[in-house]
């Protein structure tokens, strides 16, 4: 069977377990009514309002700029700090994690519909056009879970990402382990940045350029720690993309 027989077959049994199990479309709530709402798991009204803009975006962090130029303030003042600049070399944002596209992340992260997958993986390969990659190869890395939270989700949503990414004939390379650290989300600014100092590995080879990916950016702080591990294993040049920006 052909990879576009196996994708149609895939697109089938995604309707047809809707029409068994219907999730509805987490935004509005409305019905999924064709093969295509139902592969992504939201309706076409508000799959048409769910793409990034066109706004000038920071070089760093990929945030939409304001009135800035180049950079927002937020990566402004982290580059006047001890530390300094940021240590991957510049990340696409996608969504804003507000509104609409907060519930879309919260029926895909908590509410398990995976059908969403399908459409966040779309935009992590469209994301990529707004880096300024260079290689001809786009390898794509995996920001590693805290160890024991996937048996306690029951599943790791960014590694599902990955599946369907490899699925659209990327190339998708988990070589990144987190080792045990307390959960970013309940620290402040100041203690994010030093969480996960030394607690990311990389456990595999790695050269040349690579993206790395995740769900959520707030600070920066957890990709830096992944950036640093992958440029001291031997990478070049590491970007990112999240699909929301907090």
């Amino acid at each position: 069977m052909t990879k576009d027989l196996i994708h149609q077959a895939a697109r089938m049994a995604a309707y047809i377990r809707e029409y068994l199990f219907p999730a509805d479309c987490p935004i509005c709530g409305g019905e999924l009514l064709d093969i295509d709402e139902s592969w992504y798991g939201l309706c076409r009204p508000c799959m048409t309002g769910l793409f990034p803009g066109d706004e000038k975006r920071c070089s760093s962090c990929g945030r939409p700029l304001i009135s800035e130029q180049g950079q927002c303030l937020q990566c402004r003042e982290r580059e006047a700090e001890p530390e300094g600049a940021h240590t991957f070399d510049g990340v696409f944002s996608i969504f804003p994690y507000i509104g609409k596209y907060r519930k879309l992340l919260t029926a895909y992260k908590f509410g398990r519909q995976l059908s969403i997958g399908n459409f966040l993986a779309e935009r992590i390969m469209e994301g990529m056009e707004r880096l300024p990659l260079t290689a001809s190869e786009r390898v794509l890395v995996p920001v590693p879970p805290r160890p024991g939270k996937v048996r306690k989700a029951g599943w790791d949503q960014v590694a599902y990402l990955g599946a369907r990414l490899r699925k659209m004939d990327l190339k998708v390379y988990p070589c990144l382990k987190r080792l045990p650290s307390k959960s970013q989300k309940e620290l402040n600014k100041a203690n994010r940045k030093t969480n996960l100092k030394g607690k990311i590995l990389c456990t595999k080879p790695v050269s040349g350029e690579l993206i790395l990916f995740d769900d959520v950016i707030t600070t920066g702080a957890t990709l830096d720690a992944c950036a640093a591990a992958l440029k001291e294993a031997g990478a070049e040049k590491v970007y990112g993309i999240c699909l929301f920006y907090d």
